[in-house]
């Protein structure tokens, strides 16, 4: 038996979103400063730069899968394994990995305890595939957490010059079935625009797209029909999302954040 003290019932930290196994918190104010970083701590609070973390209530599902290195610490019956289920599957995710920026190797954890991954000064947000009809493709790097039922693949574009245009890859990482995961995002929920096509066309200048349905066809393509005409505008190439389904963008490319 164990009881957490301190925690979920600090004033300082308040429970931001709740979906399946996963509660999202975030610190209201750094009380861990000294006097020469005080004034950089207030100036972050107002501005809404604050610590987050994901807890997991593995009571609550039948596992969670999480990226590489993000377990802070655990409490109760908690046990970690690699998933890898034989040497062609540590071959596949291997490769996935590669192809796609995420780490080969993803940590699952099983039992009923309660696990803390490390705190970011990122968003974190709580997608439910349900709601992106059952297969979601996340940009480069965002991954941090799923519910272990969840399978991952790597999905190509669909014409090979976005692999050298616009510094996006040739392969994302495509979260499919029923379950919660979580993303990092350099952009809050709030500021998020969702865009819903019906058989129509969506065109991005840069790297905005946080998540899109599966079900879309994703290529790049030149701005205008001709590339004296891509060159007249200043766009040149742009993304472009094809189809039915949905897109997650933020208001500012990804390249103009840091943390």
């Amino acid at each position: 038996m164990y009881k957490i003290n301190n925690f979920f019932n600090n004033d300082d930290i308040r429970i931001l979103d709740t979906k399946g196994p996963f509660s999202v918190i975030e610190y209201v104010r750094d009380l861990s400063v000294s006097p020469s970083t005080a004034a950089t701590a207030y100036f972050c609070n107002e501005m809404n730069v604050r610590k987050r973390q994901l807890v997991c209530d593995l009571s609550k599902s039948n596992g969670v899968v999480c990226q590489a290195g993000a377990m802070q610490w655990s409490v109760g019956n908690v046990n970690a394994t690699t998933g890898v289920k034989g040497v062609g599957d540590l071959l596949g995710k291997a490769m996935r990995g590669k192809v796609t920026g995420e780490s080969a190797i993803k940590p699952e954890y099983k039992g009923d305890g309660i696990l803390v991954l490390e705190p970011t000064y990122k968003y974190i947000l709580l997608l439910d595939a349900d709601n992106w009809n059952g297969s979601v493709v996340l940009d480069d790097g965002l991954f941090l957490a799923c519910d272990a039922s969840l399978q991952h693949k790597a999905v190509m574009r669909s014409n090979f010059s976005s692999a050298v245009a616009g510094n996006e890859g040739l392969f994302n990482l495509s979260i499919n079935g029923k379950g919660i995961l979580a993303i990092e995002s350099a952009c809050p929920k709030e500021e998020l625009i969702e865009i819903e096509l019906q058989n129509d066309v969506l065109k991005v200048d840069g790297s905005l797209a946080v998540a899109w349905s599966n079900s879309l066809n994703f290529t790049v393509e030149r701005s205008g029909k001709t590339l004296i005409g891509s060159a007249a505008s200043g766009e040149g190439l742009v993304n472009v999302y094809r189809g039915t389904g949905k897109v997650l963008l933020a208001p500012v490319d990804r390249a103009s954040r840091t943390f």
